[in-house]
């Protein structure tokens, strides 16, 4: 834990807030000025052009936070230009972000962690095999799109929290993060271009339902089977496929259209006619979309990818309950791109 609040976690109340209680008065638009320099502009120091006082720019040295994490290194896949970032927080936590190359030249998207390490223990994931260390702070999270938009040659016009750690289990954290990213005193990114992803943590899920925020919901679901997707995702499975398709129809009734289902295709293992009877089942009048994501697994003894004639036998089983699908690229695959492989290679 940081001993001062960060500044990349902050919206403008709470800059305000914090210099007001220590008996500093600052403006609303002084407040909107500093963190607009230091956070959608990734400057150092202080606004040059109609600057804030030295008061609030001495107070704000004092009292917050403003160190960036360090980038121990930067993996560059040649094949698809996706860049994996491993950074070391304050504490020696590692996380990882990975820059991702949109259809639009120019434009990327950035996979952001969300926790050092999982607790969800999905065994075709790297981070899972990693453990839980920490929850990262809200400011932690902002510090990997800033540190990867600052060296984008180009614009970071989307983020989606699919990086390592489970979203939902740092729901606070994560939704005031997403909440900065999507301020136009922070990331300004579109609140529908900010993905969050879970494995199906229901009491999150839930809450996203009650309080629909603007951003997106993807729940990677990779097995319907009950006893199936126990054995894949062994903590992500403390609620059942049941409760979970549950959660998913009050969040699709709360927030209305598809909701994204993803699917971690493995080899022999998840793409069967009995799992499409299990979803059929399971999402009956629920409307869905489907992004299968072939299995980036690079140990010798790890699950293998699909091949051609499995997975179009999946598709055509999911595209004949009217279920649209889409192939998602698995990038990165020649640099430890999967989330959690450079952080592996760190702690041995």
């Amino acid at each position: 834990m940081t001993l001062r609040p960060h500044l990349f976690g902050m919206l403008p109340d709470d800059l305000v807030s914090i210099l007001r209680g220590r008996g500093v008065e600052v403006r609303d638009d002084e407040a909107r000025r500093i963190l607009a320099h230091a956070i959608t502009r990734g400057r150092d120091g202080f606004p040059e052009t109609r600057p804030v006082p030295k008061r609030v720019e001495a107070a704000i040295d004092e009292l917050v936070d403003r160190r960036k994490p360090e980038i121990l290194e930067r993996a560059t896949d040649p094949s698809d230009g996706f860049v994996k970032y491993l950074f070391r927080l304050h504490d020696g936590a590692l996380a990882e972000a990975v820059r991702i190359p949109l259809e639009k030249e120019g434009r990327f998207s950035v996979c952001l962690s969300s926790q050092a390490g999982c607790a969800m223990g999905c065994l075709f994931c790297a981070t899972g095999r990693l453990g839980l260390k920490r929850h990262l702070e809200a400011w932690e999270i902002v510090a990997q799109l800033v540190a990867v938009r600052d060296e984008a040659p180009g614009r970071v016009s989307g983020a989606v929290f699919q990086g390592q750690g489970e979203p939902l289990h740092n729901f606070e954290a994560v939704s005031k993060a997403a909440r900065i990213l999507s301020h136009s005193c922070g990331g300004a990114i579109s609140g529908n271009a900010i993905t969050i992803s879970t494995v199906g943590l229901v009491p999150g899920i839930l809450k996203l339902a009650n309080d629909p925020p603007p951003w997106r919901l993807i729940v990677s679901l990779t097995s319907a089977i009950e006893e199936k997707r126990r054995s894949l995702i062994p903590t992500g499975g403390a609620w059942s496929v049941d409760e979970i398709a549950g959660a998913v129809r009050t969040y699709q009734r709360a927030v209305g259209g598809r909701v994204t289902v993803a699917w971690v295709l493995l080899g022999g293992v998840n793409h069967g006619p009995d799992e499409v009877a299990a979803l059929a089942r399971l999402f009956e009048g629920v409307p869905l979309r489907f992004n299968l994501i072939d299995v980036n697994d690079a140990r010798p003894d790890g699950f293998r990818r699909a091949t051609d004639e499995e997975r179009e036998a999946f598709r055509d089983g999911l595209q004949a309950l009217g279920v649209p699908v889409v192939r998602r690229y698995s990038g990165g695959v020649a640099k430890h791109a999967a989330c959690g492989m450079l952080a592996s290679t760190r702690n041995g």
